[in-house]
């Protein structure tokens, strides 16, 4: 069953081919066999069972939704009643949300069954997930080797058949980039297309929560009951959200493709290029026609964007203070030092020096200097994609420069880590759709092509990215430890 599409399991449950019962079982198993990935920070098995047994009545007495009775998992950053959501923190690690974000309960009412909270990087900051308190996640197509990050918990469940659709967020490409490093398809939505109520914040002008699946035709069927306005977020846009199971048929023939020069320059493998390649290729033979485009901006947005989060971040986390919830220091002499040790034991490195550079950037004397200067930037960037799009329907572009590195190879170099996301980090300055998809192997680990739209255009990106796995079976690969 762990082998079969979305679209197969809900007919399945709905034909009484199986049960969700046998359905869920066969995943909690598949959770307990492989717990050596460390994908999961909190399992919730036998709660899931007891989810999945009343999916069954709802499908026997026809009220069930469109996705009841199948399994799901959520990243740990999207808080779920009652139950444990520590954002990958010691800080957050004795914490239990007292209610349901909002992407949670749109999963609960479209019926999933949830089998538990998968790892990710500390406060979603990071681009390996080896910066979890709970120890690192591993890639399943080679265990050496990071699954990417911050959503590599929900990437790796999914790359190994634990679970058929998972939760994750993006500020910087975190959907995107463990979906490409683990040969899954992911996809970050237009900002403000999905609800960030209870999803806890990294960096809110760019944090976007969206789906992992097997498949472009997977995502859409979570996307379909994730998406849409949410009065308790003022970012959420009232718009209405298009069918996007309906929408991936369409022909792609003379659509025109733009190909970004400065994401073929340097810095970029060989191998990687070579596949992208192979994948721009299909397209031209499917009648695409292929632009060679300019993004001029694209080398200003790391370094913008490392301005930009680590300053939101900054303001987002001084709530965690040893206060009102979550870790409190032993002890303490006096307020001072209640929130200097509780802050200084609870946060793992990697936050803490984005607090720091994000602090800084904010100090008087230095805020125009830095993170008005970054604003300024992200605006060029944002032009850059809007001029681009009057001349193209989509982007193409290789999701990661290289495949998936080895544990702990770059994790003394920070700014190396942070080089991983040079082709996603632009997407969600501008707070447009994007999505990865599985499009080759090198050396056996996956590759994954990224495709980029105008906003509220994941229809668009969808039906592209479906046109090509019906013609590809990259997306059908599984790890050979986990058949």
């Amino acid at each position: 069953m762990y082998e079969l599409s979305v679209s197969q399991l809900v007919d399945g449950l709905c034909n009484g081919d199986f049960s969700s019962v046998e359905l869920t079982q066969c995943f909690v198993d598949r959770m307990q066999k492989y717990s050596d990935l460390n994908a999961f920070i909190t399992k919730l098995g036998e709660r899931a069972i007891l989810q999945a047994s009343n999916a069954d009545k709802l499908i026997k007495e026809k009220k069930h939704g469109p996705l009841t009775g199948l399994p799901i998992a959520h990243k740990d950053i999207f808080c779920m009643y009652g139950v444990k959501t520590s954002c990958g923190s010691k800080m957050l690690d004795n914490f239990s949300a007292p209610y349901n974000a909002t992407i949670v309960e749109k999963l609960d009412q479209a019926g999933c069954v949830v089998l538990g909270k998968t790892n990710m990087d500390e406060f979603a900051m990071g681009s390996s997930n080896e910066n979890s308190f709970y120890g690192l996640v591993k890639n399943p197509w080679n265990t050496d080797c990071v699954p990417g990050g911050s959503s590599g918990g929900s990437a790796a469940a999914v790359a190994a058949r634990i679970v058929p659709l998972a939760t994750g967020t993006d500020t910087g490409g975190s959907i995107r980039q463990p979906a490409a490093l683990c040969g899954v398809t992911g996809l970050k939505p237009t900002y403000g297309r999905v609800s960030r109520y209870g999803m806890i914040a990294y960096a809110s002008s760019l944090d976007q929560g969206g789906p992992f699946g097997k498949s472009a035709e997977d995502c859409a069927h979570m996307l379909q009951a994730m998406a849409g306005f949410d009065e308790k977020d003022s970012t959420s846009l009232d718009k209405a959200v298009p069918d996007y199971k309906q929408s991936l048929n369409g022909s792609v023939k003379d659509k025109v493709i733009g190909v970004p020069e400065e994401y073929f320059s340097e810095g970029l493998s060989a191998d990687v290029k070579s596949v992208i390649e192979d994948a721009i290729k299909w397209y031209e033979q499917q009648g695409c026609e292929i632009k060679s485009i300019n993004l001029p901006n694209t080398n200003l947005a790391i370094p913008a964007y490392y301005v930009i989060a680590p300053a939101e971040c900054s303001s987002n986390l001084s709530r965690f203070d040893g206060v009102r919830y979550g870790y409190r220091c032993e002890d303490p002499k006096d307020l001072h030092d209640l929130y200097d040790r509780s802050r200084s034991e609870a946060f793992g490195d990697e936050v803490k020096r984005r607090i720091m550079i994000g602090t800084y950037a904010l100090s008087s004397g230095y805020y125009d200097a830095y993170y008005l200067k970054a604003q300024q930037i992200r605006r060029l960037i944002s032009e850059d994609f809007r001029k681009a799009f009057k001349q193209v329907d989509v982007i193409l572009s290789p999701t990661t420069p290289e495949p998936a590195f080895k544990i702990g190879e770059k994790t003394a170099d920070p700014v190396t880590m942070y080089l991983s996301d040079i082709y996603t980090i632009s997407i969600n300055l501008a707070g447009l759709p994007a999505m990865s998809l599985p499009c080759g192997f090198s050396r056996g680990l996956p590759i994954g092509m990224q495709l980029i739209g105008n906003y509220f255009e994941e229809d668009k990106l969808l039906n592209f990215a479906h046109q090509y796995q019906l013609d590809t079976d990259w997306h059908k690969n599984i790890p050979k430890n986990f058949k």
